[in-house]
């Protein structure tokens, strides 16, 4: 069922685990993803960026795509589909089209302007129904674009948005997209607790969930991270499962060049990615 962020994450940071963003790329992540949460009963959200976005032919593409596979796969368990990283206009275009959830990240104005939006976006999604993710301190990384230092909030400007009714903070505290390097420092834990304590009953997301050992993603979820974002660990589950089918000449073998047959080992390494993501976060049977 599609439902807005929300309740699924006020639930999640009440009994102390962590839902799973997984972002789609296509009608396989799609598929892939919402089966498995299907099959473990876990509560899921779908990140689409600006970019996937447009990838998939539009916003209202994406929604038809999972409204219809909501219904024609039977998935029962709670599906929000929310837009990753959404600039100002995005926000709105994705609510318009469907959208369930919106990030708004406001993270590179001043902290005044990025208040002044992320209220204005707020206003709006709450008379729709819609939950609103906003963001301080850049997450470090590239994703889709958007580049970010790796950057830890301001504990304080943390608490200034988390005070405009928004239904989940990201924070930056040392977090970043892609592949993490060998001289990462870390998870800033003292920062986040601080952050935790005041910004109240928000949820608090963590994205680039790619790479940081299990331990800190358990610490994490106990200091108060209600969703953990994962996008480039199933991208990468999916290209090496693929390129070893072809690597195999498995697509020169009958008709393995059929697309359907092409890309469903892709399809299998991202559903054993996200079910054992499910298992870390604790997500499993809590739909």
């Amino acid at each position: 069922m599609l439902v807005s962020a929300k309740e699924m994450l006020i639930k999640a940071e009440k009994e102390n685990y962590a839902v799973g963003q997984f972002n789609i790329n296509n009608l396989e992540w799609t598929k892939a993803i919402l089966l498995t949460s299907k099959e473990n009963n876990s509560p899921v959200i779908l990140g689409v960026s600006e970019g996937a976005g447009k990838y998939m032919g539009g916003f209202k593409t994406v929604v038809g795509m999972v409204k219809g596979m909501i219904e024609e796969l039977d998935i029962h368990v709670p599906v929000a589909i929310h837009l990753d990283h959404g600039s100002y206009e995005g926000a709105q275009k994705a609510m318009d089209a469907g959208f369930t959830s919106v990030m708004f990240d406001g993270s590179h104005y001043d902290i005044e302007e990025n208040i002044t939006k992320t209220k204005e976006i707020v206003e709006i999604a709450t008379k729709r129904g819609i939950s609103v993710e906003a963001e301080v301190g850049s997450i470090g990384g590239e994703e889709d674009g958007v580049v970010g230092a790796g950057e830890v909030a301001d504990p304080q400007e943390c608490k200034s948005i988390s005070e405009l009714g928004v239904s989940m903070l990201a924070a930056g505290i040392g977090n970043i997209h892609g592949k993490y390097p060998k001289n990462w420092k870390g998870l800033d834990f003292d920062v986040l607790s601080e952050i935790s304590d005041i910004t109240g009953d928000v949820p608090l997301v963590l994205h680039g969930g790619t790479g940081i050992p299990d331990d800190m993603i358990r610490k994490a979820i106990s200091l108060g991270v209600a969703k953990i974002n994962v996008n480039t660990e199933c991208q990468l589950t999916f290209a090496e499962a693929t390129r070893k089918y072809i690597e195999e000449g498995k697509d020169l073998e009958g008709k393995g060049y059929d697309p359907r047959k092409l890309l469903a080992p892709g399809f299998e390494a991202i559903k054993k990615t996200v079910k054992e993501k499910m298992e870390l976060f604790g997500s499993i049977d809590k739909a």
